[in-house]
């Protein structure tokens, strides 16, 4: 009786690591990522900005407490004083999880933009999940890419609320 539970599972482990291996879906171009894309997210950025906010990001998640991620984990960062850059996923469904959010970074005075994906923000992290939402925080060994970051989405910003 042993043997063949064994075998079975031995066939079961077989077909799952098949399936995983069919399962990984071709990357999107950033054109085809802003045709996914909720209404609401604006300002959205640049296809040079995203690649520049996902560097700072990338620079960000080695350095402990410099990196938030999450909704409740921002959320509750931004309710607390904490200031920074809060980059939100454009792509959310549903979009009422987290509409709310950048009303409260502009009654805080914190910068804010969309990129078009969460599985890019996850990249950018280092981790394979998805994210909502991420708020990096200003350090000294990244100031440069930092300010610049929040010069251009200063710029964006006013570009799309003036319209």
């Amino acid at each position: 009786m042993g043997k063949s539970k064994k075998s079975e599972i031995d066939v079961n482990d077989s077909q799952i690591k098949d399936e995983s291996q069919i399962e990984e879906a071709p990357t999107l171009s950033y054109e085809e990522q802003l045709e996914n894309v909720s209404i609401i997210a604006s300002p959205i950025a640049t296809k040079k900005l995203a690649k520049r906010i996902y560097k700072l990001i990338k620079k960000a998640s080695e350095y402990k407490g410099y990196l938030r991620h999450g909704l409740k984990d921002v959320q509750a960062c931004i309710r607390k004083g904490e200031t920074g850059l809060v980059v939100f996923a454009g792509d959310v469904t549903p979009i009422e999880v987290m509409c709310h959010m950048p009303g409260v970074c502009e009654d805080k005075g914190i910068d804010y933009i969309y990129t078009p994906s969460r599985e890019d923000l996850g990249l950018a992290m280092g981790v394979k999940r998805s994210c909502l939402m991420i708020m990096v925080k200003e350090h000294p060994d990244y100031k440069d890419m930092f300010d610049d970051c929040r010069k251009k989405i200063k710029s964006i910003a006013s570009e799309t609320f003036l319209k």
